[in-house]
């Protein structure tokens, strides 16, 4: 009796097992966790936030870690918002700061044309019917990790919570985020090096 009582308080067993940590904010992940689960990606990195500037900042030497990855045959994604869409604009409006979204979304930009020439690093714009779905929700995947951020109505992304989640089953939470945003790139228009 008394044992799967503990196993049960200890052990996750039911649909919540795939979340592997919490945190109430974004920039309360440390960049460790990022800088982990980007270095023991193997196959697939899939950075599918809106501007996903944060990650240049903040993990150094990401333009070789990523050129040394997709030169051992990890697949690297971007899907960014298009700088230029309604989508960007309406939420520069509702954020209201400095940093604007088109800004954030260019510092991206300007990092993959320094990759440009590197075979298994692509970039996409989610479609601009996508962008109001896409805006609201960051999946950051790292084979079968991933970090997922819903943003709150009027904070940046650092502001907004976030789950890490770890694969374990089909059809789980991990594989419902990481569909999302397969069916974002999917209507998505490529980036050209000259955007």
């Amino acid at each position: 009796m008394i044992w799967p009582n503990t196993v049960r308080a200890n052990v996750k067993t039911g649909h919540d097992r795939e979340v592997f940590a919490v945190y109430p904010y974004r920039s309360a992940c440390p960049q460790s966790v990022w800088g982990q689960l980007i270095a023991e990606a193997r196959s697939d990195i899939f950075l599918a936030g809106y501007t996903n500037y944060f990650v240049w900042l903040e993990q150094p030497a990401l333009l070789q870690t990523l050129r040394r990855k997709a030169e051992g045959g990890c697949r690297v994604r971007f899907l960014l918002g298009d700088p230029s869409s309604d989508a960007t604009r309406q939420r520069e409006q509702v954020e209201d700061v400095t940093l604007t979204v088109s800004t954030r979304i260019r510092i991206t930009l300007e990092n993959l044309a320094k990759l440009a020439d590197v075979a298994g690093i692509e970039g996409r714009f989610s479609a601009m019917d996508d962008g109001p779905n896409h805006i609201g929700l960051s999946v950051f995947r790292f084979d079968d990790h991933a970090l997922v951020t819903p943003h709150l109505a009027r904070t940046v992304g650092h502001d907004s919570p976030l789950m890490h989640l770890r694969r374990s089953e089909e059809n789980g939470m991990f594989d419902r985020f990481a569909e999302h945003v397969e069916e974002l790139w999917s209507r998505g228009s490529d980036i050209h090096p000259a955007t």
